[in-house]
């Protein structure tokens, strides 16, 4: 049996709900903080503020069950994990980790702490953040001891265990996915890892809180310089007139190459982020991993400039945009290149954009300022004489090849 009959999840979003509403599955009382009314409210009635396959129903269950409740207040409890986020101030090279929400996390959770506690900090982070939330706490409750002061003797337990799931595959992922387990001294991560081991079956390897810091933004890292490489290939085949999808088939006949598909550039709050973390505190040495960045980041603006070239060619360029989320099938848009190269589009007038994203009821505030609209995928395809893919959702893979047969497409995914 485990010692964990009460825990505290501190942040309710993509991370944060999915987590706590696994460990009340299993039976662990949980109680949800978030700082945003409406989503406690929500969540209190059952209902997730968020699109997630089989999300909806776990969440009711277990505030039925009386083994999930959300407030706004932090509550005391056996461990807290603190899952808020972590984005970057500014865009490109410039761009700096934004802490702050750590920062007020741990100082919402200092009145409540006593002997005993754990507190798990899951919010991917610059390598010294656990450290710092760990400075925070010590500084606000001076009655306690924490790991940096006494070590294996201390009274409260510290660790990083960084999340590492797949939005639309969350649920099974947070159970299934091997977990590092960071604590702050042997006995915190031994602490740490008898809490997972309640909802994960997949391997719990425990290392120290800087390696597991670091491990997290080293996955994101190595997919970013991954799809880089397929995105300089799709530069490079577009000066040299090759069909950059053919070309990746026939070299991954090869049987030690697989190169990933390029694509409209890199979206989502992991791999468009992280690496810029590795970057900002590591600037002198992180050179291969800032060039992946920067040609990702670069992407939007090579297929603008594809639409541009198209629409000049037509009297009144009419342009179906085909998706916003970051990958396919999902309703998230966090750093979307999607997103990015729609409101590029907008903003420099190329023609009439016809928006669909079947995944949400409404567009964001960026792309309702420019005046966009979302529209029907029949009728978008109906109208335009531009089709621009961003997403491959399988609801746009079914489409009929004669209705595209007298438009230009440009297919960013190679769907088509």
């Amino acid at each position: 049996m485990h010692s964990f009959s009460r825990i505290a999840v501190v942040g309710l979003g993509y991370i944060g709900l999915p987590t706590a509403a696994v460990f009340a599955e299993n039976g662990v009382e949980v109680v949800g903080i978030d700082v945003n009314p409406d989503v406690v409210a929500s969540i209190n009635q059952g209902r997730p503020h968020f699109g997630e396959p089989n999300l909806d129903a776990l969440v009711r269950r277990v505030v039925e069950g009386g083994k999930l409740r959300a407030t706004t207040d932090v509550e005391p409890a056996e461990a807290f994990i603190i899952a808020v986020p972590t984005p970057l101030r500014g865009h490109g090279e410039g761009a700096q980790p934004d802490l702050t929400y750590v920062e007020a996390a741990a100082r919402a959770v200092a009145p409540v702490l006593a002997a005993g506690n754990l507190v798990i900090l899951e919010s991917t982070s610059p390598v010294g953040t656990t450290e710092r939330m760990a400075a925070i706490l010590a500084e606000l409750r001076p009655d306690l001891t924490f790991p940096q002061q006494k070590g294996e003797m201390a009274a409260v337990q510290v660790a990083h265990c960084p999340e590492r799931v797949l939005p639309g595959r969350i649920l099974e992922e947070v159970v299934n996915n091997a977990r590092v387990i960071g604590g702050m001294t042997r006995k915190c991560a031994q602490r740490a890892l008898s809490l997972y081991r309640i909802v994960v079956r997949g391997e719990c390897r425990v290392t120290n809180a800087r390696t597991a810091e670091l491990a997290k933004l080293t996955e994101n890292a190595y997919r970013d310089v991954n799809i880089a490489f397929a995105n300089e290939l799709s530069f490079i085949c577009d000066r040299l007139k090759v069909n950059v999808w053919e070309l990746i088939a026939v070299a991954n006949l090869h049987p030690r190459v697989n190169i990933l598909s390029p694509g409209p550039g890199v979206g989502g709050h992991c791999i468009a982020v992280d690496p810029w973390f590795i970057v900002a505190t590591n600037p002198d040495e992180a050179k291969l991993i800032r060039a992946a960045r920067l040609i990702n980041d670069a992407k939007p603006a090579f297929v603008c400039a594809k639409v541009r070239e198209r629409a000049a060619a037509l009297k009144r360029p009419v342009i179906a945009c085909l998706g916003l989320s970051y990958k396919k099938d999902v309703d998230d848009l966090r750093e979307s290149p999607a997103v990015e190269i729609v409101r590029r589009l907008a903003h420099e007038g190329v023609g009439e954009l016809l928006v669909v994203e079947p995944h949400i009821s409404r567009l964001p505030r960026e792309l309702e300022e420019c005046g966009l609209a979302l529209h029907d995928f029949d009728l978008a395809m109906e109208r335009a004489n531009v089709v621009l893919l961003l997403v491959d959702h399988m609801s746009f893979l079914q489409v009929d090849r004669d209705v595209l047969k007298d438009k230009f497409v440009i297919d960013t995914r190679g769907a088509w």
